[in-house]
């Protein structure tokens, strides 16, 4: 039974994974985005066109009506070829009418192209074979054999010829010799005659070099990355060409281009990865912009990969449907093994729940025996935190003892040769001057209250704070600028160490035994605590376990200093 459940779990997953695998490429994400909303940017272009047209409506002289039909026909050029046509007609006639050669032959050039995309190849040819080259200027040269190239590459999308290939590439190096070495069109023709000539890795680097300088969102960038895209593609580095196919596709849809080939290629792309519904997503969107636009040699060329497409699409539909039906039955017969097991568990419940009962009585006799064993060992803890504190509080107080010894030693070794070199030298003044004088006294008097304040607050480096709030508000005790500890402090400090006979705090700090008595009563009158305690949760105060490496570490400090200081 286990088996069979991990078995329908696993198919499961399998299916969910399936249907919420997404792309993780941002271009292809941003596409998706994009055809969703390329009504939104037709939308955009029609508003251009409308505003054209309004002009053309009024009556204007004829070369201004030549232009503005001329920027209607290329707006319709990749929109809807149909309607250029028609424009481009009316740009030949208005020229012809003003006898102009120069605007016939850019108006027939025109036709050419769009004859060609609608898959009028005659037509196009008899224009392009019409037209006298060599009476051109150096700019209809240059439209004239970019129309040579385009009929040739349209002609042999779906009737491939090695002997057209060829004569592309002597167009284009006509055309690249006419060309101004700084424009666009110069680089890339540049960078295709390198993909024609097998050089991808220098068409690869004039085309990166180029998307540097080309805007984003203009039909250069377009045919840029549609260009990178494609040597990718023949290198084999499907990621990167997915990439670009993708950036090229998102450009043409937001600048209403109908007639493009990046979202075809990524069909195909992904067809073959085995990606039906995304193919099958492409190829709609492409086939409906192909016929929209009325491009006859794309639309054929879809034409026929939807219908490879969508025949996969049907057949995938087909065996996701007899999964779904396998997974059905499957599913059933988990809700049956699930029942019996719920069943199962039921039942177990129940002979469960009555052992829980007969076990209550003895758990509530361990209760209160674990209660017992809990309060023992709180107490055993808080001895044993006491013991290892104090023990603690000793291994410092020893170590900082010897320190002093030692120090004190030295010093009185140091004391002993300076006298005795004043009394060799006979220096009787000096000498009992040095005798007589407490200042030595007193220095080393007030340098043992140092490292005494310094130990003690390493060791309770929270005491001061904590002291005071054993007082009432307006009674708090704060030592001097200078100092770290006052007197006050220091008697109380003594107190938290377990010192706390009044006499040997007098003779530690060096004051009457009334002073120390009088310094412990004002404290203890003005606590927040009942007076009886106050000296009992002085002896609590703070936690050695933060602070007593710390006072080790300044063990030596103290003692190098203390070596350090003259006599």
């Amino acid at each position: 039974m286990v088996k069979t459940v991990r078995f329908v779990l696993i198919l499961l997953f399998s299916l969910g994974k399936a249907a919420l695998a997404e792309d993780n490429q941002p271009a292809i994400i941003e596409l998706n985005k994009v055809l969703q909303h390329k009504e939104i940017y037709s939308r955009i272009k029609e508003k251009r066109i409308t505003a054209l047209k309004k002009l053309l409506s009024g009556s204007l002289p004829p070369l201004e009506r030549y232009n503005i039909s001329k920027s209607l026909a290329e707006e319709y050029q990749k929109y809807q070829l149909t309607a250029a046509i028609a424009y481009a007609d009316s740009c030949l006639r208005i020229a012809q009418t003003l006898k102009r050669d120069d605007l016939i032959t850019a108006s027939l050039l025109q036709q050419s192209n769009l004859y060609s995309s609608t898959g009028k190849f005659l037509e196009s040819q008899n224009i392009l074979e019409n037209i006298k080259r060599n009476t051109l200027s150096k700019t209809l040269l240059v439209r004239y054999y970019e129309s040579k190239i385009l009929f040739l590459e349209h002609y042999t999308t779906n009737n491939y010829n090695k002997a057209y290939i060829d004569r592309i590439g002597q167009y284009r190096d006509s055309l690249l010799s006419v060309l101004n070495p700084s424009s666009v069109k110069f680089k890339l023709n540049t960078v295709q005659k390198y993909i024609s000539d097998k050089k991808l890795e220098e068409a690869q680097d004039q085309i990166r070099k180029l998307l540097g300088e080309a805007k984003r969102n203009y039909a250069d960038y377009a045919m840029a990355t549609y260009v990178l895209a494609t040597i990718y593609h023949t290198k084999g580095k499907m990621d990167s060409a997915n990439h670009y196919y993708a950036i090229s596709a998102i450009t043409d849809i937001k600048n209403a281009i109908k007639d493009h080939a990046s979202l075809q290629n990524l069909a195909i792309i992904f067809y073959y990865n085995g990606d039906i519904d995304r193919a099958s997503a492409y190829t709609r969107s492409a086939i409906d912009d192909a016929i929209f636009c009325d491009v006859k040699f794309r639309t054929l060329r879809m034409s026929e990969l939807y219908t490879i497409i969508n025949t996969a699409y049907l057949e995938k539909e087909a065996k996701q449907k007899n999964q779904l039906q396998l997974y059905l039955v499957l599913i059933s017969i988990l809700s049956a093994i699930l029942t019996a097991a719920i069943i199962y568990v039921y039942l177990q419940m129940k002979k469960v729940s009555r052992i829980k009962e007969e076990l209550h009585a003895t758990g509530l006799q361990l209760a209160d025996l674990n209660r017992q064993l809990s309060q023992t060992n709180l107490h055993l803890s808080e001895v044993n935190a006491q013991l290892s504190e104090s023990n603690q509080v000793k291994e410092v107080y020893i170590a900082q003892f010897f320190d002093l010894c030692s120090t004190y030693i030295n010093k009185l070794e140091d004391y002993r040769k300076t006298l005795n070199k004043v009394a060799t030298e006979r220096r009787m003044e000096t000498l009992l001057k040095m005798l007589r004088s407490n200042t030595l006294v007193e220095n080393e008097i007030e340098e043992l209250y140092q490292v005494f304040d310094n130990i003690f607050l390493n060791l309770y480096p929270q005491f001061i704070r904590e002291f005071n709030n054993l007082l009432l508000p307006d009674e708090q005790v704060a030592p001097k600028p200078g100092e770290l500890l006052n007197t006050e402090l220091r008697i109380f400090a003594l107190v938290r160490l377990g010192i706390t006979d009044s006499v040997k705090i007098a003779a530690f700090l060096r004051y009457s035994l009334s002073t120390i008595y009088n310094y412990r009563t004002k404290a203890r009158n003005r606590a927040r605590v009942p007076r009886e305690d106050f000296e009992k949760r002085v002896m609590t105060i703070g936690s050695l376990s933060e602070s007593v490496d710390s006072a080790h570490k300044s063990t030596t400090f103290s003692t190098e200093t203390n070596n350090n200081k003259p006599l």
